[in-house]
């Protein structure tokens, strides 16, 4: 999978300049119509991570890919896109209007927790319908982030993070269950979010981080510090889940994503996904899938 792409490449893509604001200690945000960017005649959305933050409203139908989630837009969205997620838009020349924003971490470092909600947590929902009513109240605070930008006010950066947090708390409150988790965790609560957290780093496989360092149940509980046994049970307690089954469930996701998007060989994903035989992957995505790696990346192409 290529390599994120940064704040200055992005740039030179769609304008071919770079702002200076770019590596500044305030951090790097902007506001853009989505209008020259859709159409016929707009270049495609590879398929990558980027290495900052988006927020896009779309108005039109779409199709994006989060991981190795294929969602149809019908009508009118917003979606959130982070550092740790590759994803692509495709069928773009049906959407007929919108706008997006980009920062990086700087801009919000100082500012709020953004790993705190759950549209920039691992298993959080990125795509959002939109009624007519909740379009109109995005695209007003888009409109708000344009004025904001263009002023002369000493702190309106504070101002925009503010209408950032307003998008964030517009789409969680669509979908109250998958809020954050209370500050008040019990210690089977906390294990767990940790153990998600910590599986959710390993990925995705790229140019720079070409191996998932842990591949156990034994191995997570001693990062975490706890008994393997304390794990299990509190992942269990709390998901629904063994520990086992999540670490399977995100090494095929990982690998469904290499297999449908990547250059690198079964073997060279097998070994990267921490098999040391290219047999004991065929057989664990068999038995997941029902199919074979080669196939399945021969029938999603």
């Amino acid at each position: 999978m290529p390599k994120p792409e940064k704040l200055e490449e992005f740039y030179l893509r769609k304008f071919d300049w770079i702002p200076a604001s770019i590596g500044k200690e305030i951090g790097h945000f902007n506001v853009f119509k989505l209008d020259p960017f859709i159409g016929k005649h707009a270049s495609p959305v590879p398929y990558k991570k980027r290495d900052f933050f988006k927020i896009t409203l779309i108005k039109g139908k779409g199709t994006v890919h989060f991981a190795d989630q294929v969602i149809q837009v019908k009508k009118q969205a917003i979606t959130f896109s982070n550092p740790m997620i590759p994803y692509k838009w495709e069928h773009t020349d049906k959407i007929k209007t919108g706008f997006f924003c980009i920062f990086d971490k700087v801009f919000v470092n100082n500012f709020i927790n953004i790993k705190n909600y759950a549209v920039y947590q691992p298993h959080g929902s990125r795509v959002f319908e939109l009624n007519d009513e909740q379009y109109k109240t995005a695209a007003s605070v888009f409109g708000k982030m344009f004025e904001e930008i263009e002023s002369d006010y000493l702190h309106k950066y504070d101002v925009i993070r503010g209408l950032v947090l307003e998008l964030i708390h517009m789409a969680m409150k669509i979908k109250p269950s998958e809020t954050a988790e209370s500050p008040f965790m019990n210690a089977a609560q906390r294990i767990s979010m940790l153990f998600l957290e910590l599986l959710e780093r390993q990925f995705p496989i790229d140019e720079s981080h070409r191996e998932i360092e842990f591949k156990t149940p034994a191995a997570f509980a001693r990062q975490l510090g706890v008994h393997v046994n304390h794990l299990n049970k509190s992942v269990r307690e709390i998901t629904d889940k063994t520990s086992s089954e999540h670490i399977a469930g995100r090494i095929l996701q990982e690998a469904k994503i290499m297999l449908r998007h990547g250059n690198m060989s079964v073997s060279e994903i097998a070994f990267a996904l921490g098999f040391n035989e290219s047999s004991h992957f065929n057989n664990f995505f068999k038995k997941h899938t029902g199919t074979s790696p080669l196939a399945f990346r021969k029938n999603n192409p």
